[in-house]
């Protein structure tokens, strides 16, 4: 099990020395002894050399022919196998010590082997120098690419920095990657992708072909892993960046936003969190302690801590349930301030009465009071009706009587 692990890992890595497979493959072992004793059982096989020794006296090892051959089955096939190391000799056949293992690349296996040891992915979650083709002739390399979805992040981009380079080229890096997220699809319908809002963007963009979605809003993360020279030199390194490189991480303003929504959105933005492997080294919890910072914060997190969005969607909907709220409240406290009022007993409308009133074609006798009011003068009407009617079939009797005398008393004088 051992020997397959370190061929796979130095299959995907090229090259690595004992401490760095240890920390990567075995991180509960107490010491990397268990690992040596693995390559150099892979070493008398056949499969793994020492290509050299490094200044810190570590040995660096790489696949041998054989090695390489037999590792590459070992590899899922959507796994890219490094390119093998090739051992060269001088003119006499005697093997020459080769050259070229910087420290950047030091610094891209050590990334890997801390965030696999504390429980990010495995060997297997790791690719090298994965490719993001541009539309003007660029290639964007990334050092490292980490899938760890059991771990909370589904994929996630690494740069190594050894604090050599000027921060431009980290904005430069930075936009590149910006322009490569907002690339549409193949096929992908650019009239829609304009009137998407929100995640339903990315649906339409080449990167959700590639990676798994993010599982928070905004574009695949992006860490730079800070190394080398001093704390002061990588904590101003880190402070430049952020500075510069603000408008690709650091979100836009809700549109059409109302008053008291102070939410961003981050739909549109590559969110970038930075570290620094003498920070991880340092604690004990090793990367799964609180050594990243999400550029645009202050405090130190954890990796999940720093890639959440509690400023995003969250809060956007609680804010927006509020402005909400304030506006029904306002409205009905207006509405409240039009409610009429009884001219008799003072008392307020009932919504029944008021929308009656408003529904009515024609202005009516009691229009100005309330329905009870109301009912009591028409009740108050009828009963005064009823009152009268009995005077009234009286006189309207009489005169009928006096109308008939006097037409008989007409006809016996015309007899």
């Amino acid at each position: 099990m051992r020997r397959k692990e370190v061929l796979k890992a130095l299959g995907i890595f090229q090259r690595a020395t004992a401490d760095q497979l240890w920390r990567m493959l075995r991180p509960t072992d107490q010491h990397d002894r268990i690992t040596r004793d693995t390559l150099n059982a892979l070493k008398g096989s056949g499969l793994v050399r020492v290509e050299t020794r490094l200044e810190s006296g570590h040995q660096l090892w790489v696949l041998t022919e054989k090695g390489h051959k037999e590792a590459k089955p070992l590899l899922p096939k959507n796994v890219r196998i490094s390119a093998l190391r090739k051992l060269e000799f001088d003119d006499e056949g005697r093997p020459v010590e080769a050259d070229g293992y910087d420290e950047h690349a030091a610094a891209v296996t050590s990334t890997a082997a801390v965030l696999t040891g504390a429980g990010y992915g495995t060997p297997l979650s790791w690719q090298t120098e994965i490719g993001h083709k541009l539309p003007y002739g660029y290639t964007q390399y990334a050092d490292l690419t980490m899938r760890a979805p059991d771990a909370g992040v589904p994929a996630m981009l690494l740069e190594a920095d050894r604090v050599t380079e000027p921060v431009d080229d980290l904005v430069d890096m930075l936009r590149r990657y910006s322009d490569w997220f907002d690339l549409l699809a193949p096929k992908a319908d650019a009239n829609k992708e304009r009137a998407a809002r929100g995640a339903a963007v990315h649906d339409f963009r080449l990167w959700s072909r590639i990676y798994p979605p993010t599982g928070r809003e905004g574009y695949v993360p992006l860490a730079f892993v800070f190394t080398g020279k001093t704390a002061a030199q990588r904590e101003s390194r880190m402070r430049r960046l952020e500075h510069a490189a603000r408008a690709y991480f650091a979100g836009a303003s809700y549109p059409g936003r109302g008053a008291g929504i102070t939410a961003v959105d981050y739909h549109q933005a590559v969110p970038v969190v930075v570290t620094e492997l003498e920070r991880i080294t340092a604690d004990p919890a090793g990367a799964a302690g609180a050594v990243w910072r999400r550029l645009g914060r202050e405090e130190w997190q954890t990796l999940p801590e720093a890639l959440d969005n509690p400023d995003g969607d969250r809060l956007y909907a609680a804010q927006w349930k509020e402005a909400r709220d304030r506006r029904a409240e306002r409205e009905a406290a207006e509405r409240e301030a039009k409610r009429p009022v009884c001219a008799r007993c003072g008392a307020k409308f009932t919504d029944e009465r008021w929308q009656q009133l408003r529904q009515s074609s024609w202005p009516g006798k009691w229009d100005d009071l309330c329905e009870a009011c109301a009912k009591e003068s028409v009740a108050r009407a009828e009963a005064e009706r009823a009152a009268q009617r009995p005077a009234e079939d009286v006189a309207a009797g009489t005169a009928a009587e006096a109308q008939t005398s006097r037409a008989r008393g007409l006809f016996r004088r015309r007899g």
